[in-house]
C-alpha cells in the first residue's frame, strides 16, 4: 500500500525533475491514484496504456514512466530499499517553477486533506536525544518553530498550512495594517480569511443524530450551514433545539445543541428537559454547558449592571465551557443556550480536542447570530498570513513582469500571504548540527554531501519540533490558550541564540541547546 511518503516522493519528481507546475503536478497525482498508481516504483512497473489512460498526454505519459524507472533503476544499483526521488541541486531548484500554487490558486482537484498532508513536519519527542542535540541557527526558524507548535494547542481549527502561513507571519509582524488581526506570541498578525476552505483532521462526520432529533437535511460537512432542529413537545419547558452533527476521534463522540434562553432560572429546566427527551445523553461522560443573556431592559438605571451575563460549566471537561462562551462571544449569540456532550473513548485526544469543541458548538449556533466585519474576532475560519512586506514592495514597484514583480504577484485575490510551502521549506533547512571540539579532523575525513547535510537539517528540526511539543503539552491542560499565548514568546526569548544586538545580529547564527528548550516543561 503506497505511504505519505510515496505521494510525496511522487509530487517531487513531478514538480522538480519534470518541472510541471504544482498544481498540474497535483492532477496528475489524483488521475493516477484513480487508476491506482499510488507511488514511482508502481508507476514504473505498470504497462504504459495504463499510465495514457491516466495521464491523457501520450508524450507525458511515457517520460513520466521513463523517469519513474530511471528512479527504480538508481535505487536498485545503490542497493537501498528506500524509494527516493532525485532532489533538486541549488541549480535546478533556483529554475523549479513555484508560480503555481494549490493552495493560493482556482480549485485544486486534490481534497484539502490531501494538500494538509503534503505539508506534514517530521516530529521527534525522544527527550534522550533531544537534551543531547546543539544546534547553529538564527533566530527567525526558531520563532518559525515555535509559532506552528504553539498554534496547534491556542488555534487548532487551523490547518497546518494556516499553521505555517501565520507562523512565516509572526516572524515578520512589526508591519502595520488595517486587515483583520489574530495574536501569536503576543504579536498580532495581519490575516487573509481563506473562504469556503475545509478542512478536517483524521475525525468521522456522522449523520446520525440522537434519539427525538431529526436526520439532517443536507450531508454536506460544512457543519455551520447544516444543522438540524427538533421540538421537544414532551417536556415541561417546550423549545427548539439546534444541534451540529456528531464528530467522532479516537472513539471519542462530540455534539452540541443551542437553544433560546430568556432568563437565568430556564438554565435548569432547559437541561433538564433536553436530556429527558434523549436518553442518550445520560449515558455520555461530559455534558457541559454555557449561556450568554442579554442585559434586562432598564439596566444600568440605579447601578444595575448593563453588560451581558454569561454563566458556564465543564462537567469535567476541563475548559470547555470557557471556549463555549468565547466562541458564542465570536458569534454574537445572545439569549442562547449550548449544551457540549461527549462520550470519552478512552484515548486522549490533544489539541485536536480543542478543534472539535469548536466545531460543534459553531455547528449547533444557529447561521443567523453570526455577524462579519474585519474587526471581530476570528470565528474558526481557516486564514492566511498576510505578507505585508511583499504587499509594500507590490506598490513600489508597479505593475508585473517577470522576475521579482512575477514572484510579488503570488497571493489570493490580489493580497500578498505567507505560502505554508515556503515557510515548511525555510523550517526544514534552518537547524544545523553544531560543531563541537575535535569536529575539524572528522570533517577533514568524510565531507558531507548536500543531500545528507539537508537529512541531517530535517532531521534536527524534527527534534526542535519534538522538543517544543512536549514542552507546550505539558502546559496546555493547565493554561488557558491566550495565557498558553501570552507566555511563549518569554519562553522564546529564554531560549533562542544568542547573537549580537541591533542590525549586526540580524541573520546571524549561533548556538542553540534544546535542553534549554526541555527546562521550559512544566514541573509536576
Amino acid at each position: 500500500m503506497a505511504t505519505q511518503q510515496d505521494l510525496q516522493e511522487l509530487l517531487r519528481l513531478l514538480t522538480v525533475s519534470r518541472k510541471i507546475p504544482m498544481m498540474q503536478a497535483m492532477a496528475h497525482i489524483k488521475a493516477l491514484q484513480a487508476v491506482d498508481l499510488r507511488s514511482i516504483k508502481q508507476i514504473a512497473e505498470s504497462d504504459l496504456p495504463t499510465v495514457e489512460s491516466a495521464i491523457k498526454d501520450s508524450k507525458a505519459a511515457k517520460m513520466l514512466q521513463s523517469a519513474c524507472k530511471a528512479v527504480m533503476k538508481r535505487v536498485d544499483v545503490g542497493g537501498s530499499n528506500k524509494r527516493t526521488a532525485p532532489s533538486a541541486s541549488p541549480t535546478s531548484a533556483k529554475r523549479a517553477r513555484s508560480d503555481v500554487n494549490p493552495f493560493m490558486g482556482g480549485p485544486s482537484e486534490m481534497s484539502p486533506q490531501e494538500l494538509e498532508r503534503s505539508l506534514d513536519l517530521p516530529v521527534c519527542m525522544d527527550e534522550e536525544r533531544i537534551a543531547e542535540t546543539v544546534l547553529q541557527t538564527n533566530r527567525a526558524p526558531l520563532v518559525l518553530a515555535f509559532a506552528v507548535e504553539l498554534l496547534r494547542h491556542t488555534m487548532p481549527e487551523q490547518p497546518p498550512s494556516s499553521r505555517l502561513s501565520l507562523g512565516q507571519a509572526v516572524v515578520s509582524a512589526n508591519s502595520r495594517s488595517k486587515a483583520p488581526r489574530v495574536r501569536v506570541m503576543g504579536r498580532e498578525v495581519a490575516v487573509l480569511k481563506r473562504g469556503d476552505y475545509e478542512w478536517r483532521g483524521d475525525e468521522t462526520v456522522s449523520a446520525e443524530q440522537d434519539d427525538s432529533e431529526t436526520k439532517p437535511q443536507s450531508q454536506t460537512a460544512n457543519i455551520q450551514t447544516t444543522s438540524t432542529t427538533a421540538t421537544l413537545s414532551s417536556t415541561p419547558l417546550k423549545t427548539t433545539w439546534t444541534a451540529s452533527q456528531p464528530f467522532s476521534l479516537k472513539k471519542s463522540t462530540f455534539i452540541a445543541r443551542a437553544a433560546p434562553i430568556t432568563s437565568v432560572s430556564e438554565q435548569k429546566t432547559l437541561l433538564a428537559s433536553l436530556l429527558a427527551a434523549n436518553p442518550s445523553l445520560q449515558t455520555a461522560t461530559h455534558n457541559a454547558w454555557a449561556y450568554r443573556l442579554r442585559p434586562p431592559e432598564g439596566a444600568g438605571i440605579f447601578g444595575s449592571t448593563g453588560r451581558v451575563r454569561e454563566a458556564s460549566f465543564d462537567d469535567g471537561e476541563t475548559g470547555c465551557g470557557d471556549l463555549m462562551l468565547r466562541v458564542m462571544r465570536e458569534a454574537g449569540a445572545v439569549d442562547t443556550m449550548v449544551v457540549l456532550t461527549r462520550w470519552f473513548g478512552g484515548v486522549f485526544l490533544g489539541p485536536d480536542r480543542w478543534r472539535l469543541m469548536r466545531n460543534c458548538v459553531s455547528g449547533a449556533l444557529s447561521e443567523r447570530l453570526r455577524r462579519s466585519g474585519a474587526e471581530v474576532v476570528l470565528g474558526g475560519e481557516a486564514v492566511w498570513g498576510l505578507d505585508l512586506e511583499a504587499a509594500r514592495a507590490k506598490a513600489t514597484v508597479g505593475g508585473y513582469g517577470s522576475g521579482m514583480n512575477e514572484r510579488l504577484a503570488q497571493g489570493v485575490g490580489g493580497m500578498q500571504v505567507h505560502r505554508p510551502e515556503a515557510a515548511r521549506k525555510y523550517l526544514l533547512r534552518s537547524f544545523a548540527t553544531a560543531e563541537t571540539a575535535g569536529d575539524g579532523e572528522e570533517k577533514a575525513k568524510k565531507k558531507k554531501t548536500i543531500k545528507e547535510m539537508e537529512a541531517e537539517k530535517e532531521a534536527n528540526s524534527a527534534l526542535v519540533l519534538g522538543a517544543l511539543r512536549i514542552v507546550l503539552d505539558s502546559w496546555a491542560d493547565h493554561l488557558a490558550p491566550a495565557e498558553l499565548d501570552r507566555r511563549a514568546w518569554s519562553w522564546y526569548t529564554t531560549v533562542r541564540p544568542e547573537v549580537e544586538g541591533g542590525p549586526a545580529g540580524w541573520g546571524a547564527k549561533s548556538i542553540l541547546r534544546l535542553s534549554e528548550i526541555l527546562k521550559l516543561k512544566r514541573k509536576e
